[in-house]
């Protein structure tokens, strides 16, 4: 793989989100998703239409994760990635969870998670997101 982590949005053409929420004991969970046959967990993430990438970020939190908020702050920062012989930039948003559906569209396809900070990091050492998210409490 070849990553790249930055804090340019301008030249982005993909949004992702971290849905994060306080449990009763105030601790940070983050949630995950993944294709039902994969093993490799993820956040939602998907093409940015007409420019505006937050409102792509959360668009894709709802879609592939049922799950709707409010953004905190401004981007945390950017990754590229590989999809096939295409590089692709990502700009990362953070989202606090307000409301979390029981059936949602990608719900056939997807699954979701609650992880602690800690957990998240064993799950997602290997994806290019993961370097972002020490910027998370920063902005928490």
């Amino acid at each position: 793989m070849n990553e790249q982590v930055r804090d340019n949005e301008s030249d982005s053409q993909q949004a992702a989100v971290i849905p994060v929420r306080r449990t009763d004991t105030q601790a940070i969970q983050v949630c995950l998703i993944r294709r039902k046959n994969s093993a490799k967990w993820g956040v939602p993430k998907g093409y940015i239409e007409h420019g505006d990438g937050k409102q792509a970020a959360l668009d894709e939190a709802y879609e592939e994760a049922g799950l709707s908020g409010q953004l905190i702050g401004e981007s945390i920062g950017t990754y590229d990635y590989k999809k096939g012989d295409v590089t692709l930039t990502v700009i990362v948003f953070v989202m606090e969870v307000l409301e979390e559906q029981t059936v949602w569209r990608e719900k056939k396809w997807r699954e979701r998670q609650w992880y602690s900070l800690e957990e998240v990091g064993e799950r997602l050492k290997d994806h290019p997101v993961w370097p972002l998210f020490n910027r998370i409490r920063r902005v928490l």
